[in-house]
């Protein structure tokens, strides 16, 4: 047996590692020699000398904030491993190069090192197709790391045509077009089918799970044939964690998509079930090739690369260094990515947060300038393939968003809706469906549409030609009045807030330009007024009524205006609809694509959202509608005004939702572990959940299923409420997040009702906890994307992680890695003017309970994934209620008691390696 190669030598930069802690720093020099240094001696000499580390912008947050120049492990990682998985961190870029896990900060700065000579190790050995081109022009702009990678490579001189490699769009490969799908049978599924297929997927030797076959058949009613129009058969199936509900479904949904040849489209609201569901479904086709024909991951468009946008982003580079860095990285993506989904497919979350959003996330298609068949890309675009991949698919798995944003649009890109749809986590739906179905008069929005319509004004840096420049060649050759109709709208277009609109709206005395500003200045005058604090650094809102002086006239000018741009633009889509008819013979296929899309763009993306618009400026000086309530609001991010408008939504937008989406499918599952709230009272728990759900707003009633979670919560999980803490005393809060997180030895989950509570204690507990060998994660500090977080989190087995609510919701993590939560006080309803108004519509303090039931039973099922897992529920609020303890699972009885109380039993029930109280 020949013994294997030895690795090609390479040469690492001169520069030494650092490693950042909560409140010291590691520094390994080129020489061996290791310093220990505090935070400010650290920044100092990171800002001497370069130096080699993990995520430049965490490392920057924790030495002051101030960015500095360095060599950022996870670049080099990006360019030799595009599209692979690495968490953000030291021990994470370890375990994927394979060494072993660092124990303390020395350990993590030594293993940059090691981690950095392998890169460029297996980038000497296995040099990918375009790597050196890329690695020079990158090299050349300045790229830290171009001198190493490109010894890696060999490199040595100038390597020609070196910009052509960003031309990644020449290599991808085309979609084909295939004729239309036929319409899908309805062949009901047998439950004891659903049973088979089942056992089929979990294969031999499975542990017996009788829950999870009895879900299977449960759900099987969603996929029964339709008997009236109008009237579908709706099924609400809770499944205790635990169950196994995604093969539970899966089972009779792909029994039958193959039956009936249709697809079963699976929503979630998550981008973490998004992806485990994902890999779920390789059980169902454990082939890749035979997954991807069968099995499509579909988001919306904002999600995937625009290849326009990624062209039009390399001619313009070269302006800037970091320009040409981040689209050299692009490039390496670009060649290697599965599908080009930039947000929860394979490009590296923490990307953006090294280069910039711009060159990185800027490149997906945010703006809706999509011109389709018109675009020289089109028939490589990541987006097209996945539309007609899903036309043809077996199972799509979506999300939420765009399910219900198309059902709102009128269906699919080709008009169609689908007929079978799965909802996971279906507790969801509401919030989803609030979202997707109000209407914002809001400066931001308005002024996209302007710029939509108009273009870039003013010499601003953007390929936004406009719909002139757009649609000049589709109008019909003879038609004056189409081109008149086109010159109207963009003249009333500009009724519409301009650039500088911001700083017009915000200045201390704004001065208005048009209807649309002069209008939207007085709605924030409105608010400013009638605020109880408007100096918060929050976002701020207020009634509409009674109005402000001025307000009424200024509603109507804008709707006189919005009306003048509405009229002509629906002459245009006429005009161009007609010409599909009048020269059917003659148009050709890209044309003919053009003209449509152009129709379905205007009509979404200005006359939807404009009939919206007046409609809420004609209901400020009309009686109140029963179904909407409206608002004026101006948004604050971190103190800084950034929008102000008007607000519009359903009290009850599942209203919508079942007339959108249920009623026009034949079949609908909603499932979650959480549909009922625990309430004490089963039918009124059922009711409310078909409240929840739309289920009540349909013609016939939903199948009702609850199947039992088959884990012994009694013995697995403790529900502890801690009765002499204030909570309105940060520091006390701060202190009992300390001692429960050591007591739990890491672990552990804080949960918050604020930013700024979240903040309060990550100051007072991130050095005491790193002393105690625990880290600290933290939403809204770190200074990195809450996915990357929460993978960092379930990586690290002791670990603590303070978040809110996204956090709450996105969290699923087996094991060891959670098994303590700690919420920092109950979980009220916030009470702002959409909630007022649901209050009053669904049963005032009942309906506030409800919510918050379900968020502490939602929260509490993160606990316990797996049948070994232990866990503890803690809350810091003497004035939890009774009536809310029953969002805990039977035979789980909170006990009330003082906080070393609790240290001690958190210590003695997770059977701590540290039960200390601290300090």
């Amino acid at each position: 047996m020949m013994d294997a190669a030895p690795p090609p030598r390479v040469a690492l930069p001169d520069a030494p590692a650092l490693a950042v802690g909560a409140r010291a720093a590691a520094l390994v020099l080129a020489d061996g020699e290791v310093l220990n240094l505090p935070l400010d001696e650290a920044a100092r000499h990171a800002r001497r000398q370069p130096p080699l580390l993990c995520h430049a912008r965490a490392v920057a947050a924790r030495l002051g904030g101030r960015r500095f120049a360095a060599l950022d492990v996870l670049e080099l990682f990006a360019f030799v491993r595009p599209a692979a998985f690495c968490l953000p961190t030291p021990r994470g870029v370890a375990a994927a190069v394979g060494l072993p896990p660092p124990a303390d900060l020395e350990d993590e700065a030594a293993a940059l090192l090691s981690a950095a000579r392998r890169l460029l190790e297996e980038l000497a050995a296995h040099p990918a197709r375009g790597a050196q081109a890329v690695a020079w022009t990158m090299a050349r702009a300045g790229w830290s790391w171009g001198p190493a990678v490109l010894a890696a490579l060999g490199v040595r001189g100038e390597v020609r045509a070196a910009q052509a490699s960003f031309r990644v769009w020449e290599r991808l490969p085309e979609w084909s077009e295939h004729a239309p799908e036929p319409p899908s049978g309805s062949e009901p599924v047998d439950p004891a089918e659903a049973r088979r297929r089942l056992a089929g997927l979990l294969g031999e030797g499975a542990e017996p799970r009788p829950q999870q076959a009895d879900y299977a058949s449960a759900v099987c009613a969603a996929f029964a044939p339709r008997d009236e129009p109008g009237v579908p058969h709706m099924v609400l199936a809770e499944a205790g964690t635990g169950t196994g509900k995604t093969l539970g479904y899966v089972a009779p949904a792909s029994l039958w998509a193959a039956r009936n040849g249709g697809a079963v489209w699976i929503s979630t609201y998550t981008r973490n079930l998004q992806r485990q569901l994902d890999a779920e479904l390789d059980r169902l086709f454990p082939d890749a090739a035979a997954k991807a024909r069968h099995i499509v991951v579909r988001k919306g468009r904002e999600n995937y690369l625009c290849l326009l946008n990624y062209e039009e982003a390399v001619r313009g580079a070269g302006l800037l260094p970091e320009d040409t860095l981040a689209l050299g990285l692009m490039a390496r993506w670009l060649a290697a990515t599965r599908d080009g989904d930039m947000v929860g497919g394979d490009f590296p979350g923490w990307l953006p947060d090294l280069v910039g959003r711009p060159r990185t996330l800027g490149l997906t298609d945010r703006r809706g300038e999509c011109i389709h068949a018109g675009c020289p890309h089109y028939r490589r675009c990541f987006i097209e393939r996945t539309v007609r991949r899903a036309r043809r698919a077996d199972i799509v798995v979506a999300n939420h968003a765009l399910v219900m944003v198309q059902a709102a649009l009128g269906g699919l890109d080709d008009g169609h809706l689908p007929l079978r749809y799965v909802f996971d986590e279906g507790h969801h739906v509401f919030d989803a469906a609030d979202g997707a179905f109000s209407a914002h008069l809001c400066a931001i929005e308005t002024a996209e549409l302007r710029r939509w319509l108009l273009g870039a004004e003013e010499g601003a840096r953007s390929r936004a030609r406009g719909m002139k420049a757009r649609l000049e060649d589709l109008l019909p050759p003879e038609g004056a009045a189409a081109a008149e109709a086109l010159d109207a709208a963009l003249a009333a277009a500009r009724a519409l807030p301009g650039p500088g609109w911001h700083q017009r709206l915000f200045d201390a005395h704004p001065r208005p330009l048009g209807a649309a500003e002069a209008f939207l200045a007085l709605g924030r005058r409105q608010v400013m007024a009638r605020a109880r604090w408007p100096d918060s650094p929050y976002s701020l809102e207020a009634e509409t009524a009674p109005p402000v002086d001025g307000l009424p006239a200024a509603a109507t000018a804008l709707a006189a205006a919005l009306a003048r741009l509405e009229e002509p633009l629906r002459r245009l889509t006429q005009a161009l609809a007609r010409r599909l008819g009048d020269e059917a013979a003659d148009l050709d296929t890209a044309t003919r694509q053009r003209i449509e899309a152009a129709c379905r763009g205007i009509d979404r993306r200005a006359l939807r959202p404009l009939a919206a618009w007046q409609a809420m400026l004609a209901a400020l000086t009309a009686p109140p509608e029963a179904d909407f309530v409206d608002w004026f609001a101006v948004e604050r991010i971190d103190g800084r005004d950034i929008d102000v408008g008007l607000h519009r939504h359903w009290v009850d937008p599942t209203r919508p939702f079942a007339q959108a989406v249920a009623m026009p499918a034949h079949g609908v599952l909603v499932t979650s572990a959480t549909l009922r709230d625990g309430s004490g009272d089963l039918e009124a728990d059922w009711r409310a959940a078909e409240r929840r759900t739309g289920a009540a707003h349909l013609p016939a009633l939903a199948v009702r299923a609850a199947v039992p979670s088959p884990f012994d919560y009694a013995a697995q999980t403790r529900v502890l409420v801690v009765t002499d803490v204030r909570k309105d005393d940060m520091a006390q809060v701060a202190a009992a997040y300390r001692d429960l997180f050591r007591a739990a030895g890491g672990g552990a989950l804080g949960l918050f009702t604020a930013i700024s509570r979240l903040k309060a204690v990550h100051r007072h507990i991130a050095a005491p906890l790193e002393e105690a060998g625990v880290a600290l994660l933290a939403q809204h500090v770190d200074g990195l994307d809450t996915s990357a977080l929460v993978d960092i989190f379930r990586a690290e087995e002791d670990a603590c992680l303070l978040g809110t609510d996204a956090v709450r919701d996105g969290v699923d993590v087996p094991g060891r890695s959670l098994r303590l939560i700690v919420f920092d006080r109950v979980p009220w309803p916030r009470p702002d003017i959409v909630h007022k108004a649901r209050r009053a519509a669904f049963g005032g303090r009942a309906y506030d309970d409800m919510i918050t039931r379900l968020r502490l039973k939602q929260a509490f099922g993160r606990l316990v994934r797996r049948a070994d897992d232990k866990g503890v529920f803690v809350l810091l609020d003497p004035m939890m209620p009774s009536r809310l303890l029953g969002a805990f699972p039977e035979g789980v009885a909170a006990q009330r008691l003082g906080l070393a109380e609790a240290v001690t039993a958190v210590a003695r029930f997770l059977g701590s390696r540290d039960d200390r109280k601290g300090d």
